[in-house]
C-alpha cells in the first residue's frame, strides 16, 4: 500500500485557515478552521512528494459542525485542490462528528505536486489531516495512522530543567518571568503562537483587578511590565493587546530561548506522587517531545497537567453543606462560568451584505439581539465541560453571534441601521472563565474572605468582587441552551490576601498552581479570577519556585519550613529590568565604541586592551587633560 498522511495545521501557508489546538486532550490533534466571518478565506497550501505514479483516493479528516444541531445544509465546507484542480467532493458534510470524508480520486505522477484546502464559505469549516492512498477502503483511525508511520514517536530532551511551567497566559508568564530572574533554568511551555492568553490579541480580553496592594506592595511588579498600556471592555481593537510587550519581557533578559511556543502537555511521566516529565505534542506537526524538570506548574486554565498527574479536582458549583458558603447552592451544581467570544462590527462607506443562515436558531423581533459587538454578556457551556466539550462551546457561541447577526442584517424590524456595518472581528477561539479547580492543601472560600480570617502565609490580594455569571434567564426560555449570561456582585469591602497554600497540589507533590486552577471554591474564585490578580500570585508562586530551587525542597515545604523567606522576597517583589538605566555610582572610565571601557575605578571589568587600543585611549586622555579621580591602571599603560 502506498498512503500519504499530511497534518492540516502542517500546511506550507495557513492562508486565512486558523489554527486550533483547544480539543487536543480529545482528538489527539490540531486542526485549522475557515474562521472567515461569512467571507471565504484564502487557500491553505503545502506540498508533497509522490514516490509511486498511480491512482489516489483523497480523504479529508474533517466533520460538519452544525450538524450537532440539526440545520439541513452545513455552512462550513471547502474542497481539496491537487495542482490547482478541485477534487469533485464538498467536504464538511459528513455529519457531526470527526471522521473521513472522501474528497474523491485522482491520478499523480512520480514527483512533486500541491495541495490545498479551499474554503467555500467563510464558516469554519475544518480539517485536522488529509490522507492520501491506493487502496479504496475508509482510512484507519488518524491515530492508528499516526503510529504506524511513527509519527507518535516520543523524542527526549536531555535537559533537566530547575521549572517547567505549562501554560503562558498572564499566570503563567508572571510565574515563569520571577523564576527565570531569580535564577532558575526554568521552561515555558505555551500551545499558542503569542502569549497572554485571554489578555492576547487572539482573544482580547482586557486585565482586571488592582496590583501593589499591602503588606506586599511590590507584587504586581510584572503584572504592570506586561500589561497593555490601556484597556477597557469596550476597547476590541488588535493593537491595544500588545502581544510584542509580553514578549520583549523575556527576550529582554535572554529568556525567549526557554519559551516552547505552539506546544500541547498531552502526556506525563509519574513516580509516586511526583511528576518526572511532561511530553508535549506539537500544535503544527504533531511531533512528541518528553521534557523533564523538578518542578512544574499547572497554568493551563483547565488543570491539565493536574488531573494527568492525579490531583483531586473541583468542578461546578460546590453545595452549601461543602463549605458553609451562604452564596453556594443548597445542592452540588455542574455548572460553571461561562466561554466568551468577544466581537464586532464596523461601520462602512457603503452598505454590505451577510448570508442570511439561521443555523436553527430562531430568532425574531421579540428575542433578536440589538448588538453591534459582543462582551463578557457572550456566554456559553455554563453546563458543559469547559476541557472536553471546548469544541462544541465554542462553536455554539459562534453559532449565536453568526444567526443574530444574520437576522439583525436581514430580517429585523431596523435592520437598515445595521446596512453599513460588517463583521471586523469574531474570536476564533474565545476565552474561558472558569473550569476545573485543583485542590491544595487549603481552599479558599467565601467565609474566609468576608470573615477576613487571617492565614499567616497570605500572599497577593482579591481586589475583585465576588462576581458570578449565570445563564440569564430570558435567553435560556427563548433558545433553550443559553448562550447570554448576567452578573451577580458582591463587594468584598477591602482587599484580601490569597494563603500560599492555595498555590501547590496537595496530591502532586512538586506541583504549583497558577491561573484559573488555584484552589479556591466556586464563590471565593469568581473574586479571584481575573488577570492582575491572577498575574500577582503567579509572581508569588515563581518566587516559590525559586526558593524550591535554592533549598531543594517541595512546594510544602516553602510553607512549613521557609515561609519567612517567602515573604521576605514577596516583600522585595520580582526586580523589573529598567532599560538602560545606568545607577549612580563612583565610577570614572573612558568608552571607545570599538575599543571599549577603559575603567579607572574597577580595572578589572574592561577586557584585556590590545596595543592600538591603549594607543587610542593615551590620545583621548592627552586631548581632553582631564584630572582623574583614579590613578591610570597599569594595564592601560602603552609601554615604549
Amino acid at each position: 500500500m502506498h498512503e500519504i498522511f499530511i497534518e492540516a495545521e502542517s500546511f506550507r501557508e495557513l492562508g486565512g485557515w486558523v489554527v486550533d489546538q483547544q480539543s487536543m486532550q480529545t482528538l489527539h490533534s490540531s486542526y485549522i478552521m475557515a474562521h472567515g466571518m461569512g467571507i471565504p478565506v484564502t487557500d491553505a497550501v503545502t506540498d508533497l512528494h509522490v514516490d509511486h505514479a498511480g491512482e489516489y483516493y483523497v480523504w479529508a479528516l474533517t466533520r460538519d459542525w452544525t450538524a450537532v444541531w440539526n440545520v439541513p445544509e452545513s455552512v462550513g465546507t471547502f474542497k481539496i485542490l491537487a495542482d490547482g484542480k478541485a477534487l469533485p467532493a464538498v467536504l464538511g458534510t459528513n455529519g457531526k462528528t470527526w471522521a473521513w470524508q472522501s474528497a474523491g480520486k485522482i491520478f499523480l505522477e512520480q514527483g512533486a505536486h500541491t495541495l490545498a484546502l479551499h474554503d467555500l464559505t467563510g464558516f469554519n469549516g475544518r480539517c485536522d489531516a488529509v490522507y492520501l492512498s491506493d487502496r479504496p477502503e475508509t482510512p484507519d483511525s488518524a491515530n492508528k495512522i499516526r503510529t504506524r508511520l511513527g509519527k507518535n514517536a516520543v523524542q527526549e530532551n536531555d535537559t533537566v530543567f530547575d521549572f517547567i511551567v505549562v501554560g503562558g497566559g498572564v499566570a503563567g508568564i508572571c510565574m515563569a518571568l520571577a523564576a527565570f530572574r531569580g535564577g532558575a533554568n526554568a521552561l515555558l511551555i505555551h500551545d499558542r503562537g503569542v502569549l497572554g492568553g485571554c489578555n492576547s490579541s487572539e482573544i482580547r480580553v482586557c486585565m482586571g483587578g488592582m496590583i501593589g496592594l499591602a503588606p506586599y506592595d511590590n507584587l504586581g511588579n510584572v503584572v504592570k511590565e506586561i500589561a497593555p498600556v490601556s484597556g477597557h471592555p469596550t476597547i476590541f481593537d488588535a493593537a491595544h493587546y500588545e502581544d510584542d510587550r509580553k514578549r520583549f519581557a523575556f527576550e529582554d533578559g535572554g529568556y525567549d530561548k526557554n519559551i516552547l511556543f505552539n506546544k500541547s502537555v498531552t502526556g506525563v511521566e509519574m513516580h509516586n506522587a511526583h511528576i518526572c516529565a511532561v511530553i508535549c505534542t506539537d500544535v503544527l506537526t504533531g511531533e512528541k517531545t518528553k521534557y523533564k524538570a523538578k518542578l512544574f506548574a499547572d497554568c493551563t486554565g483547565d488543570a491539565v497537567l493536574a488531573r494527568m498527574a492525579g490531583a483531586k479536582t473541583m468542578y461546578g458549583r460546590e453545595a452549601q453543606s461543602v463549605f458553609g458558603e451562604s452564596l453556594a447552592p443548597k445542592e452540588h451544581e455542574n455548572i460553571v462560568m461561562g466561554h466568551s467570544i468577544r466581537w464586532y462590527s464596523e461601520k462602512e462607506p457603503q452598505p454590505s451584505s451577510f448570508p442570511d443562515i439561521r443555523l436553527g436558531l430562531d430568532f425574531n423581533d421579540r428575542n433578536y439581539l440589538n448588538v453591534y459587538n459582543g462582551d463578557w454578556e457572550q456566554e456559553t457551556g455554563f453546563y458543559r465541560d469547559m476541557a472536553d466539550d471546548i469544541e462544541y462551546i465554542r462553536d455554539y457561541g459562534l453559532r449565536a453571534i453568526y444567526a443574530n447577526w444574520a437576522y439583525q442584517k436581514n430580517h429585523c424590524h431596523n435592520k437598515a441601521d445595521y446596512a453599513d456595518y460588517h463583521l471586523k472581528w469574531v474570536s476564533a477561539l474565545g476565552g474561558k472563565r472558569e473550569s476545573y479547580r485543583v485542590i491544595g492543601d487549603y481552599i479558599l472560600t467565601q467565609k474566609d474572605i468576608e470573615s477576613r480570617i487571617h492565614h499567616e502565609d497570605g500572599t497577593a490580594c482579591l481586589s475583585w468582587s465576588i462576581d458570578m455569571h449565570f445563564p440569564e434567564p430570558d435567553n435560556s426560555e427563548n433558545f433553550g441552551e443559553p448562550f447570554r449570561s448576567f452578573a451577580y456582585h458582591r463587594g468584598i469591602v477591602s482587599p484580601y490576601p490569597v494563603p500560599y497554600r492555595c498555590l501547590y497540589a496537595r496530591d502532586a507533590e512538586n506541583l504549583f498552581l497558577g491561573g484559573r486552577v488555584i484552589s479556591t471554591s466556586h464563590v471565593a474564585f469568581s473574586s479571584a479570577r481575573v488577570m492582575r490578580t491572577l498575574g500577582m500570585l503567579g509572581e508569588a508562586a515563581g518566587l516559590a519556585a525559586g526558593i524550591c530551587r535554592e533549598h531543594d525542597c517541595l512546594p510544602r515545604e516553602v510553607y512549613t519550613k521557609y515561609l519567612p523567606e517567602l515573604q521576605d522576597r514577596m516583600k522585595k517583589g520580582v526586580k523589573i529590568p529598567c532599560a538602560f538605566e545606568c545607577p549612580t555610582n563612583a565610577e570614572e572610565a573612558y568608552h571607545f565604541k570599538d575599543a571599549g571601557w577603559f575603567s579607572f575605578d574597577h580595572p578589572e571589568l574592561s577586557d584585556k586592551k590590545d596595543k592600538a587600543a591603549r594607543i587610542k585611549l593615551k590620545k583621548g586622555m592627552d586631548l581632553l587633560g582631564l584630572p582623574h579621580k583614579y590613578p591610570l591602571p597599569e594595564k592601560f599603560t602603552v609601554s615604549d
